[in-house]
């Protein structure tokens, strides 16, 4: 599993990149003022950031003074961005995304594209850092969009590597191999080597999600060495982490400890305690994988305290599924239940359906060695319900992986318009050049004017019908992705009968045991939640309908008027082939009923007992 540490690499400068001579710098800072002192403290700064975070903070807070002296926007804007980036190596989330939003605002001001991406790029490591992977992904989008405009190669390859591990977060693994390896490609172009081993880290973590771990150990092996000759303490701690968490899954325990104790070393020296907590949780996991519980709960206790700190409640709801492992190896169920219980609750209100899993599979097996066997079997239904939830994901992530890999081929197809357009406009100047040229020589080049006019209209021509060409394409991809997203909120309607299953389940259980009422009312309260954010499902998919089957509902209304809206649906699903049975699932009803529908449907069609409706309805 991905460490959300991880990601915080994107957060390096590019100027960092470079192998600095720190002591030219110091020496040159001592002697210089104003402008020219505050570019060499930029560059201090970047060279001190993973190396030593004090003296990173000492000298970004010396930039904001320097800056604020010069009062130049620019300048203040990237000293906001340098103190943000300080304060996410230190966790401080609050403070990061003041200090990101301040450089942001100034940045759009002044229209600088380079400190708008950065601040974007740095927001987008923020919502991730924090488990929120939607507004993360959303950031990010714009950031790639804003990229794409100026032509930023770094830019975009940060973003697409971001992209990579969002989705690896989704599950969504060969469309994150597919973004890392673009953006692999684009930082081994422009040589920039701290990039290409932050990829090679995030290519590692996606090997180790496909069980590949002897890929996945030599991809980080190459990344620990390039940060091992840049000096880079901060990203050594996170690769010795991960390498521990390969030969962990090789059963390779004492290798796996010692990775872990050289992190755990590097991350006290670079001081980032998320990466310390990480590996004393894998300890942790380690001595429980021995059989070894009670080191175990040393360790994961150690970890939890250190997240506690940092508010790492995703960290920390992972580390409790370990103390309830190792509870139930101790043959303590009660502790078992409390740790367990602890963190369905986060998974409950973060969606972590993961998490959820493992902790409830934990709760049926912690009630069955107090030996409430009911509690058990009761778990050890949620536990299948949500196993299965997990496999009615995995049948989505087909129809996610095409919407996402669309707007990627969109997004890449914009770029080649406007390169297109760049061509053309450059031809076009020359042209105009030309023309003036020609028309200085007088009537003896009339002739050749006229004939380079009609070539020229003959080649905008061709283009425009070429653009025309490409433009048709793209709303023909619109239309592919309307009927992607037609199905996919047809998926989205067909779980409504899930939840109608389980909320009327957890009301039985309030109703047979009273005691539960305050667990279950909560939960009941978040599936309502839930369920309330999804109340427009019928709505957003009616819109797609109408737009891929040209206005449905108004021919329908076109028939008779005094078709109603529970008959639109009813037509619409028809078309959809849909059957009655999978129908009458999702509305909640007996098939019964929706036969009767279909009936006066018919009627209301002026169609005959003879007629066929649904052959009807596909001809509309």
């Amino acid at each position: 599993m991905l460490q959300l540490v991880s990601i915080l690499l994107m957060l390096q400068p590019t100027l960092a990149q470079n192998k600095l001579n720190i002591d030219s710098l110091l020496s040159a800072y001592d002697q210089q003022q104003g402008r020219v002192k505050l570019e060499t403290s930029n560059h201090i700064v970047n060279y001190y950031m993973y190396r030593d975070i004090d003296k990173a903070g000492k000298y970004a807070r010396v930039q904001m003074a320097l800056a604020n002296a010069v009062n130049s926007d620019s300048t203040i804007a990237l000293a906001n961005y340098q103190l943000a980036v300080y304060h996410s190596n230190l966790n401080n989330t609050d403070s990061s995304t003041y200090y990101n939003t301040v450089s942001l605002d100034i940045a759009r001001k002044i229209k600088h594209p380079v400190y708008i991406s950065q601040a974007l790029n740095s927001l987008t490591i923020l919502a991730f850092s924090e488990g929120d992977l939607l507004k993360s992904d959303s950031i990010n989008d714009i950031n790639l969009a804003h990229c794409i405009q100026y032509k930023d190669s770094v830019g975009i390859a940060l973003s697409y590597d971001l992209k990579g591990t969002i989705n690896q977060n989704k599950g969504y693994y060969s469309l994150a191999l597919a973004h890392v390896l673009k953006a692999l490609r684009l930082f081994q172009q422009l040589g920039d080597s701290i990039r290409i081993a932050d990829c090679f880290n995030h290519l590692a973590t996606l090997e180790m999600n496909l069980e590949n771990y002897e890929k996945a150990i030599s991809y980080n092996e190459k990344a620990l060495k390039i940060y091992e000759d840049y000096n880079d303490i901060y990203y050594q701690a996170q690769a010795l982490n991960d390498i521990g968490v390969m030969y962990k899954n090789l059963k390779q325990e004492q290798k796996a400890l010692d990775y872990y104790t050289r992190s755990i070393a590097k991350s006290q020296e670079a001081k980032v305690p998320a990466i310390e907590a990480a590996s004393l949780s894998n300890i942790g996991a380690i001595y429980i994988q021995l059989n070894q519980p009670k080191q175990a709960i040393e360790w994961l206790n150690k970890s939890i305290q250190i997240s506690q700190s940092l508010n790492a409640n995703r960290r920390i709801a992972i580390a409790e599924n370990q103390l309830a492992d190792a509870y139930l190896q101790l043959k303590n169920p009660l502790l078992a239940i409390r740790y367990a219980s602890s963190a369905a609750d986060y998974a409950t209100q973060n969606e972590n359906l993961s998490i959820h899993a493992i902790a409830i599979k934990h709760l049926s097996h912690a009630y069955e060695q107090a030996g409430n066997l009911g509690r058990a079997i009761e778990y050890q239904k949620r536990h299948q319900i949500l196993s299965d939830s997990l496999f009615n994901k995995e049948k989505l992530v087909t129809i996610e992986e095409l919407r996402a890999k669309y707007d990627l081929e969109t997004k890449e197809a914009y770029i080649a318009l406007q390169e297109a357009e760049i061509k053309r406009l450059n031809i076009q100047a020359a042209n105009d050049r030309l023309t003036k040229s020609l028309f200085g020589v007088g009537m003896f080049s009339l002739i050749a004017i006229a004939g380079l006019i009609f070539f020229g209209l003959r080649q905008r021509i061709k283009k425009n019908r070429i653009l025309h060409e490409k433009q048709a394409e793209i709303l023909r991809q619109e239309i592919e992705f309307k009927k992607k997203e037609l199905a996919s909120q047809t998926l989205h309607l067909v779980q409504k009968s899930t939840f109608i299953s389980e909320l009327k389940e957890n009301l039985e259980k309030i109703k047979q045991s009273p005691e539960l009422f305050k667990i279950e009312f909560k939960r009941l309260i978040m599936l309502l939640k839930r369920e309330h954010a999804e109340d427009q499902d019928w709505e957003v998919f009616k819109s797609y309908f109408s737009e891929v089957h040209n206005d449905f509902d108004v021919k329908l209304k076109s028939i008779n008027s005094e078709i109603t809206e529970n008959e639109i649906r009813l037509a619409s699903f028809l078309r959809m082939n849909l059957t009655t049975k999978e129908i009458a699932s999702m509305q909640n009803v007996l098939p019964d009923s929706i036969l009767k529908s279909k009936y006066r449907l018919k009627q209301k069609l002026n169609l005959s007992k003879e007629d066929d409706l649904n052959g009807f309805l596909d001809g509309l």
